[in-house]
């Protein structure tokens, strides 16, 4: 028995010198980062965590510390800088993280996270905060330019964000681009979409598109109107209708800006009324001018012009619209049959009584035709 319990003495002893030794060596242990800080990656406006890990802290204090602003943040659980979007929390373990609400575009760059031991110990990790592009109005082309046909134009798209955006362009009706002496492409990359000696066909919007692989990307729609003096196209010059009939004559114009367009007859402007019916279909610089001449009489045949006008100039167009007799009513068709089915004796010309009347008795008294009239 007395050897048992001395041996339990011994073991007891050994125990406790063990555990004071480990508890010693965490006395005197110095602290040290179990951890580096991660680089963090946030969107603007939004919230970010940065933690610093720290082994045997003891009784010393964790600091942060933005060193582009070379401003201290915060020391231990207190917030010292006066922007209210820091603060800190710990764990009761040993992770401190400091927390960025709303991040702004100042808040990116190094932080540290920092232990006043002596000498003192830091480490550093770093804050990227990413921004959405943004097109700058005041340096951009404005969302409607005018150009004269056949000079050159210029249009311009200038964005920020970070990362740098890249510019792209389209035309928003989905046609090419004529780019580098009438290239064409469907888009174009770069900030700058020059247009040389552009023609009407290449009015329209054109969408300039800013990315930079941060969600949403944005665009800026541009209006280029293509000025030129009105033209016009008349399919038909010559146009005959007989009297008593009604008609109609149509000239096709082109113009930038927007034309009138109005028809003339014997130097007198033709307004709509019972008599004269007008109509214009507008597409784009495109239109489609039609006149309708009602009951016609002998005053009503004789040249009519469209006449097209804007602020760049005017032009016409000359219809020549003459009598032509009334067709006469084609005659019944008569068909005459044969009973024995070998021979059929058909008549569609336009015979005067007598002549038909023979034939049908010709036919007759042959005694082997009969006829049907229909």
């Amino acid at each position: 028995m007395v050897l048992k319990r001395k041996q339990h003495n011994r073991y007891l002893a050994i125990g406790i010198v063990y555990i004071a030794t480990i508890i010693s060596q965490a006395m005197t242990d110095d602290p040290r980062f179990a951890e580096p800080i991660p680089n963090v990656t946030v969107a603007l406006g939004r919230d970010a965590s940065l933690p610093c890990v720290v082994d045997n802290l003891g009784t010393y204090k964790v600091a942060w510390i933005h060193i582009d602003r070379q401003m201290i943040l915060t020391i231990h659980r207190h917030v010292i800088s006066r922007v209210p979007r820091f603060s800190v929390t710990h764990d009761n373990a040993k992770t401190w993280l400091l927390h960025v609400s709303s991040v702004q575009k100042e808040d990116r760059g190094y932080y540290m996270c920092q232990v006043n031991t002596n000498p003192m110990i830091s480490q550093v990790g770093y804050l990227q905060v990413v921004v959405p592009p943004n097109i700058i109005d005041t340096e951009s082309t404005q969302s409607t330019v005018a150009v004269r046909e056949n000079q050159n134009i210029s249009l311009t798209c200038k964005a920020d964000g970070f990362p740098t955006p890249k510019i792209m362009w389209r035309r928003e009706d989905g046609q090419q681009i004529s780019v580098e002496r009438r290239k064409k492409v469907s888009v174009y990359n770069g900030e700058q979409l020059n247009l040389t000696r552009i023609s009407r066909t290449e009015m329209g919007a054109y969408l300039c598109i800013a990315t930079n692989g941060v969600p949403p990307s944005v665009s800026k729609r541009i209006i280029v109107d293509v000025e030129f003096s009105p033209m016009i196209w008349v399919p038909n010059q010559l146009v005959g209708a007989p009297a008593g009939t009604d008609v109609t004559i149509d000239c096709h114009t082109e113009a930038y800006p927007r034309a009138i367009s109005y028809w003339v007859y014997e130097n007198v402007m033709l307004l709509p009324t019972k008599k004269y019916g007008t109509d214009t279909t507008e597409n784009s610089y495109r239109a489609h001018m039609k006149l309708t001449v009602r009951n016609l009489q002998t005053g009503d045949f004789g040249n009519y012009r469209c006449i097209s006008k804007n602020s760049l100039g005017e032009t016409e167009g000359s219809i020549r619209l003459y009598e032509i007799p009334m067709p006469s009513t084609p005659p019944r068709a008569t068909e005459m049959k044969s009973n024995s089915n070998k021979e059929r004796c058909v008549s569609m010309a336009r015979w005067a009584l007598p002549q038909f009347a023979a034939v049908i008795l010709h036919c007759f008294l042959s005694g082997t035709l009969s006829f049907a009239q229909n």
